[in-house]
Order: structure tokens, then C-alpha cells, then sequence
């Protein structure tokens, strides 16, 4: 668990589907409701972050079982974005990935996202890909 202002980032928590839905809905207008369960038990990991208690903010790491991770469905709530919410999302999710032995950590957006993932550490590349460690033999 990591604090931060007020707001309580945490690796894996027991999220319900009622907070992940109300999340996305609000951040998300076209969401429609959908069982996380099984996304998240093939996870790598997942981060969530908490104000008071209230899930305000999500990323999730798929992976391929060696080396890649992919960030999926960085969000953060309408009435708390562009306050460093999401980009410490995907530093704690970095970090995770890193410690669980992934080397590249992968993420595709829609262009109007670019800056904010290039903030985030990420390079430019056809793949948008970020090396966590050293490479040998994990191409």
C-alpha cells in the first residue's frame, strides 16, 4: 500500500464489480457493465487507487507469461483526473511488473493519449514500449 496526499494506491485489492462498473461509467460514457473477474484473475497485477475509501482510479497489466506486460484501462475519475493520479498508476504498475519479472512493459492508446503516457515514461514506437530491465534473450 502506498499513500500519497490522500489518495491510497493498492497491488491487487479486493475490488467488487459494482466499484470497477461505477468507475468506468462515470469516466467511460460509453461503458456498459461487465464481470472484471475473470480479466482480473489473469492479471499479472492490477492498481487501484482509494480516496477515502472510494475507488477513484484503475490500471490493469496483462501479460503473456514471460517477458511483456501490457497496461490496459488506465482511468481515473472525471472529478479527480490531471492531479498525477493516473500517471502514479502506471509508476506503481511499472513497478509491479518490473519486481514480477516482466522486462517490457507495452501500452497501446488512441493518439489524443500519447502525452500523457510519454509523461508516464513510455517511448514512441509502433508498439509503445518501455524496457524495465536488461533485455537478454527477452526480445
Amino acid at each position: 500500500m502506498h499513500r500519497e496526499l490522500d489518495i491510497v494506491y493498492r497491488i491487487d485489492p479486493a475490488v467488487r464489480n459494482e466499484e470497477l462498473n461505477a468507475l468506468f461509467a462515470a469516466a467511460w460514457p460509453a461503458h456498459s457493465w461487465r464481470d472484471f473477474r475473470p480479466i482480473l484473475k489473469q492479471s499479472l497485477a492490477f492498481v487501484c487507487a482509494y480516496q477515502a475509501e472510494r475507488l477513484i482510479g484503475f490500471v490493469n497489466l496483462a501479460w503473456d507469461g514471460g517477458f511483456h506486460a501490457f497496461l490496459l484501462d488506465t482511468t481515473v475519475h472525471p472529478d479527480l483526473q490531471r492531479r498525477g493520479i493516473g500517471r502514479r498508476l502506471v509508476g506503481h504498475a511499472a513497478e509491479v511488473a518490473r519486481e514480477r519479472g516482466t522486462v517490457w512493459l507495452h501500452v497501446d492508446c488512441e493518439p489524443r493519449w500519447t502525452a500523457f503516457y510519454r509523461g508516464c515514461g513510455f517511448r514512441h514506437t509502433e508498439a509503445g514500449l518501455m524496457c524495465l530491465g536488461p533485455a537478454e534473450g527477452a526480445a
